[in-house]
């Protein structure tokens, strides 16, 4: 269940660096001024439907306003989040809906055919909410695929499939995730989604953060140079109010792979950075535009996030606040605790980049998650009695060195910039006495896997859990199965088992004995429709934590 305390929506706010900021001017200060002024309120009561027949509120839709498809999240054993957004215009600021409310009927079934419907009822399409709807219907069976879809007047959605979790006290002979990242619609076709659709036995997709990119995109969908392609000039911007995240995101859903993804698996998501802007931290901004400012545009961005993912009314937003972190279960094998790493952070130390840490880097009361999401996840840990203990989270846990002599750089926005709130959440995994705490990572287009070490100077320490770390879906173009820094990051950091800089997904598998990793990549993005292939496959034994090839 989702765990949440009246501190969890506090923010932890540090000093702003002007140094590392860029002051905005003109123009672009004019737009953030108005970035996200007047946005809905989050308790908004629908209007009533009376006033105007179910009938004629669908009749006027005379396109198919399912165009960016459904998805199912957040699955507990009774119950799961149902998706959609109508959109019959993706592309266009309006999405070609009226301000009318819409009814819609959702339906939930045992079998793909629809023959035997085991839940139905009725909900409402509110403009508030860019006409999108979360539906969680209650009382399902645990552990059982169940098959949904959408009607409104005479539009029928495109059928998704979902399923439940293990009831609390089983335990699933084996348990597959899978993990993704990073995908940047114009850095090139999301052809590993397409593939993650055609994974069989999935439990979860675990997004792990920048859903989409806050950068303008042009009229070709940038590397993708789609000749049937024709954005308009609306898209070419800079995501920073309401609106224009909300066309962000509707051109993402636009795009078949990420729909079909959706549709065959339930979803897991939490957020990095580029969900509102790039390298944020809690309330201060990469451009240094003044606090409130800034705040505006992420109240626009988080709302924006919660209408357009599959999440539970626990995550709808309050001003400029969104209660992300969250705890899921699949009976006694897993214990999922999602973080948010960006709302509750401490500004980046050293103005930021690749630096030689500093005192201030090392100041002992400097935190990522913030003072109450560490406390949240100490106790969770404290109360788990799971076998394993995934961390969902966005940027990379363990250390990194670029060069094999010091002094060594490292990256400011990684938890390398914040060793103290590191060592603290090791030790509370250490408290609770976790034998199999596996961490999940995105952010940095790469696969990497990680031993986590008690001592990162000392290969020969204890080693306290292992680190996953799945690479883009598209940002950074194709790749390369060995980056230019690959020997010299495989030489640096004893500690790394694997690199590899291609596109693609990672496949978790569990059971009670083994955890194991499968690096799914793709020969390139920048052309659709390229192969898949297992790049390498990782396992990290139960009770001994370190990992060794499959």
């Amino acid at each position: 269940m989702t765990e949440l305390t009246s501190a969890d929506r506090q923010l932890r706010c540090a000093a702003r660096h002007m140094s590392r900021r860029r002051l905005l001017t003109g123009a672009g200060a004019t737009l953030a001024l108005t970035v996200g002024t007047h946005l809905p309120n989050t308790a908004h009561a629908v209007p009533k439907l009376e006033d105007m027949s179910a009938n004629t509120r669908a009749k006027r839709i005379d396109k198919d306003p399912f165009r960016l498809g459904v998805a199912s999240g957040d699955p507990l054993p009774d119950s799961v989040v149902l998706w959609t957004r109508l959109a019959p215009e993706p592309h266009q600021l309006d999405s070609g809906m009226t301000d009318d409310p819409v009814p819609l009927t959702w339906e939930l079934a045992a079998d793909e055919e629809f023959a035997e419907i085991v839940a139905t009822g009725e909900e409402t399409a509110d403009p508030a909410f860019k006409h999108s709807v979360h539906v969680i219907p209650e009382g399902l069976t645990a552990d059982t695929v169940y098959w949904y879809r959408f009607t409104t007047g005479e539009w029928t959605s495109p059928v998704g499939r979902t399923r439940t979790a293990p009831a609390a006290d089983t335990s699933p002979d084996t348990l597959r995730l899978a993990l993704v990242s990073c995908q940047n619609y114009q850095h090139g076709y999301f052809t590993a989604l397409g593939h993650l659709a055609r994974e069989e036995d999935i439990r979860a997709v675990i997004h792990l953060g920048d859903y989409i990119y806050e950068n303008p995109v042009d009229s070709a969908g940038g590397d993708r140079e789609d000749p049937d392609l024709d954005l308009p000039a609306e898209h070419d911007a800079e995501t920073e109010n309401l609106e224009q995240y909300r066309l962000r995101y509707a051109l993402y859903h636009s795009d078949p792979d990420l729909q079909a993804a959706h549709a065959a698996h339930p979803w897991i998501a939490t957020w990095d950075d580029h969900e509102v802007e790039n390298n944020y931290a809690a309330a201060h901004s990469q451009d240094n535009v003044p606090e409130d400012e800034f705040l505006a545009r992420r109240a626009a961005a988080y709302r924006a996030y919660y209408e357009n993912l599959p999440l539970r009314p626990a995550q709808q937003p309050e001003e400029h606040s969104l209660a992300l972190y969250r705890r899921l279960r699949f009976g006694t094998l897993v214990q999922l605790d999602v973080l948010d790493g960006r709302q509750y952070r401490d500004d980046q130390s050293n103005d930021d980049g690749w630096k030689v840490p500093s005192d201030e880097t090392n100041d002992p009361d400097r935190t990522l998650l913030g003072a109450a999401q560490e406390e949240w996840l100490a106790e969770g840990w404290q109360a788990s009695g799971a076998v394993w203990n995934l961390l969902p989270q966005g940027v990379v846990l363990s250390r990194r060195h670029r060069a094999t002599s010091g002094p060594y750089e490292v990256s400011m926005d990684a938890w390398d910039g914040y060793p103290a709130a590191r060592k603290r959440l090791l030790d509370a995994a250490g408290a609770a006495e976790l034998t199999n705490l596996v961490v999940l990572t995105g952010d940095v287009h790469v696969h990497y896997a990680f031993d986590i070490k008690r001592d990162f100077d000392d290969p020969d320490s204890a080693t306290l859990g292992v680190e996953f770390v799945t690479t883009s879906i598209s940002s950074g173009g194709d790749g390369a199965e060995k980056p230019d820094d690959w020997d010299v990051l495989m030489a640096a950091n004893p500690h790394l088992s694997f690199y590899d800089g291609r596109r693609g997904y990672v496949l978790l598998t569990l059971d009670a004995e083994r955890v194991r990793a499968d690096y799914r990549t793709v020969s390139g993005v920048l052309s659709p429709g390229a192969p898949i292939s297992t790049a390498a496959s990782f396992v990290s034994d139960s009770g001994a934590p370190g990992l060794r090839p499959a």
